[in-house]
Order: structure tokens, then C-alpha cells, then sequence
């Protein structure tokens, strides 16, 4: 019975160990295409966007306070077998905390409905995290070495790209919090 459960969840899932994929169920091979048997050993850091970003995820996994009791969730840009990046969010409960990599169970939802993929340059992406920090143009521009005048216009692109009438508007679609 419980094999019938993990093949059919309505979530993907998959377990790895050491950061390879030993098993998947259905819906993991439709979120990032194949089949089951495709991921079958295959490495993680296959469906990461680059390989800095399988690194970065894995030290933040380390370091979490969370993760040292076993579990572990973000929500973060993942990658199909076709190359499309998605949003994904992941939750992870360790087997072994002491050893979070050694073997665990891991859940895979696409957000990406609510949360699209947008392209920003580096500059945009620099501007929005500081507004997510809550900074206004002036300590923005102070923190950049830019005007102010430069800052407004980079958030009026990033308002255009995420379809964003207001700045907290903004700023809820770049936290992922529901509108």
C-alpha cells in the first residue's frame, strides 16, 4: 500500500541519497519531465538551474536551523529536462539529520502559476532585493553609488516585468506571498 501511495501522490517526490535520486514517483517525472526510471540515479544538481546554484542550496541545506531537527524547506528556481526554469518548492525531512545529504525524502510542487520565472539583469536583481529589504531609491542609490532617479527607473522595469501596479504589489510577488 505504500508504494501505491508514493507512486500516486499529487506531489512530487522523490528519495535521495548523498544528493542523488534512488526513486521518484509519477508526479516528480511530470513536474520535471521523463519518466520515474529516467531520474533513477541521476544527480540533483541535473534539475538546477547552474551548478552555483546546487552548491549554494546545499550550504544553505547545512547550515539551516531546520535542517539540523531533519527538515528543510524554500521555495527556488529549478530546471526541466527540456531546459525551462520553474519555481518550485521543495521540503525535505533527513533521515539522518546528524548527515542531511546521507538519505532523505524530498516533495517537489511547481509554483510556477503563482510565481513566474522573469529575467532580470544583474542591476534589477540588486534593486529588488534591496526593496525587499525595505529600502527606499535614496538608500538604494547611496548603497549602489547610483541617483535615485536611477533606482526609480529600475523598479518601474521591474513593476512592468512582474506586472505590478504598486510597490508593495512588488514586493509581495517578489517574496512569492500570495496577493
Amino acid at each position: 500500500m505504500s508504494d501505491i501511495a508514493f507512486d500516486h501522490a499529487p506531489v512530487g517526490l522523490a528519495v535521495l541519497e548523498n544528493r542523488v535520486i534512488k526513486r521518484c514517483n509519477q508526479q516528480f517525472a511530470v513536474t520535471f519531465g521523463g519518466t520515474p526510471a529516467d531520474h533513477a540515479d541521476v544527480l540533483i544538481a541535473e534539475l538546477y538551474p547552474s551548478q552555483e546554484d546546487y552548491h549554494r542550496i546545499g550550504q544553505l541545506l547545512q547550515q539551516d536551523e531546520g535542517a539540523k531537527t531533519g527538515l528543510y524547506n524554500d521555495e527556488r528556481i529549478m530546471r526541466r529536462h527540456s531546459g525551462e526554469l520553474f519555481w518550485c518548492r521543495v521540503r525535505g525531512r533527513s533521515i539522518s539529520p546528524e548527515d542531511p545529504f546521507r538519505t532523505g525524502i524530498w516533495s517537489f510542487a511547481d509554483i510556477s502559476e503563482d510565481r513566474p520565472v522573469v529575467s532580470l539583469t544583474p542591476r534589477e536583481r540588486e534593486v529588488a532585493i534591496l526593496t525587499c529589504k525595505g529600502l527606499s531609491a535614496k538608500e538604494i542609490g547611496l548603497k549602489l553609488d547610483l541617483s535615485y532617479r536611477t533606482i526609480e527607473t529600475h523598479r518601474a522595469h521591474l513593476l512592468q516585468k512582474f506586472n505590478a501596479r504598486k510597490l508593495p504589489e512588488l514586493v509581495a510577488k517578489l517574496g512569492g506571498m500570495p496577493l
